[in-house]
């Protein structure tokens, strides 16, 4: 007979096919993922080439003169990638939240592309879609994270993920209402790469981790066990 416990969500059989969820949803998007990954590293790198040695916001002189409009090519292409990802996995494995995600990205880099805008544009609205980012990936880590066994070493990062998350929105939103000022001119720069850097480490992880287990692996089979009805069971 089979124990009475062994649908129960505390389960072996239960707990390992639970932590495979992502895996099976994201398997064929992982490249979209690395790409979003590289696309906000090179946002990242783009940031800190906005510093001058003096703290100034202008140009370094080798620095590209459409740098602004380059970045919110950028991350237009990093937000298509992450919505691609949700709507290819939707409706399953919260993946809606990677579209939201993307949402704010891909609005983010049009305000910067879009020539409504002229002038100095107040970073209230903006750092409103980086709160929106930043808890839509907190989220999703979160989800995730209870999704795989206890103590697996990915649940201890995941968790970190959320913390970060959430401290990023957070500072994002003291800096838009004014809650807290930036000292320097270059602490804007540096902190916006610090959180391009962020959202780049934790897509490229995300594809590594989706596209390993998505190869062949001898010798891992309790992902595969077949689930028997309780009905046949002896």
């Amino acid at each position: 007979m089979i124990k009475g416990d062994y649908w129960k969500p505390e389960s072996r059989l239960h707990r390992v096919l639970g932590g495979c969820i992502l895996i099976r949803t994201l398997t064929k998007t992982w490249w979209l993922l690395a790409l979003c990954g590289f696309l906000d590293a090179t946002h990242a790198a783009m940031n800190l080439l906005m510093l001058n040695l003096d703290g100034s916001l202008t140009l370094r002189r080798f620095a590209p003169l459409g740098a602004v409009g380059d970045m919110s090519v950028l991350a237009v292409a990093a937000g298509a990638c992450v919505i691609a990802t949700g709507l290819w996995n939707s409706g399953r494995n919260n993946s809606w939240l990677l579209s939201l995600h993307g949402l704010a990205l891909a609005a983010f880099g049009l305000i910067g592309l879009s020539p409504l805008v002229r002038g100095p544009l107040s970073f209230r609205p903006v750092s409103l879609l980086f709160v929106v980012m930043s808890v839509s990936i907190g989220a999703f880590a979160l989800r995730t994270a209870k999704t795989l066994r206890r103590g697996a070493q990915e649940r201890w990062l995941l968790g970190a993920v959320v913390a970060t998350s959430l401290g990023f929105a957070f500072s994002f939103l003291a800096v838009g209402f004014d809650w807290v000022r930036l000292g320097a001119p270059y602490s804007f720069w540096i902190w916006m790469s610090s959180y391009f850097a962020f959202c780049a480490i934790f897509m490229l992880w995300l594809a590594l981790r989706v596209h390993s287990q998505s190869l062949p692996q001898p010798g891992r089979r309790e992902a595969s066990l077949p689930i028997r009805s309780p009905r046949h069971a002896q």
